[in-house]
């Protein structure tokens, strides 16, 4: 029974070291891709989009506020209730959508990433299998050392149709 653990582990041993292990540096990928220009400037679009609808709430707010302080001894107590209830949802309002408008912004770049992303997977996918590799990690995930011959990245850039210096190349 002994010997039959011990065969069991040197076989699963040489079964985990016929196995292939590569590293790519997905950031570094994306930011060499022409197209993330587009996304930039995409988010950008967005950005003052928001920017242009917090800026009409801030100064609807203002107009209100400025309404309620120079006709406030003339309203009624209701109205003067229904000014403030509006003044402090407004505020409100804005407040929730400066909170939110990094989270929409986030969502949007997911979004917009998406693509670019997928384009990655499959030219990672295709790479990865030519070159025989059974896994391929993040490069900029806890590696403290990576032999530049397993590192996918240059690989990949050149699959993709992207042009890679000298020295990018000549780490691979």
């Amino acid at each position: 029974m002994k010997f039959l653990k011990i065969a069991v582990f040197f076989i699963s041993l040489s079964t985990f070291a016929q196995g292939k292990v590569g590293a790519v540096d997905i950031e570094y990928i994306l930011s060499k891709m022409p197209e993330l220009t587009s996304v930039q400037t995409e988010m950008e679009t967005y950005g003052k989009s928001l920017d242009v609808d917090l800026n009409k709430k801030i100064d609807e707010y203002k107009a209100l506020l400025e309404e309620y302080k120079k006709d406030e001894a003339t309203f009624s107590a209701e109205r003067k209730k229904e000014k403030q209830t509006a003044l402090m949802t407004l505020d409100s309002d804005i407040q929730k959508f400066q909170q939110n408008g990094a989270k929409l912004m986030e969502i949007r770049r997911q979004e917009a990433l998406k693509p670019l992303y997928a384009k990655i997977g499959q030219a990672l996918e295709k790479v990865a299998k030519q070159q025989g590799y059974t896994q391929v990690t993040r490069a900029t995930q806890d590696i403290v050392y990576l032999d530049p011959a397993y590192d996918l990245t240059v690989p990949i850039l050149l699959e993709l149709g992207i042009s890679v210096s000298a020295e990018e190349a000549e780490g691979n």
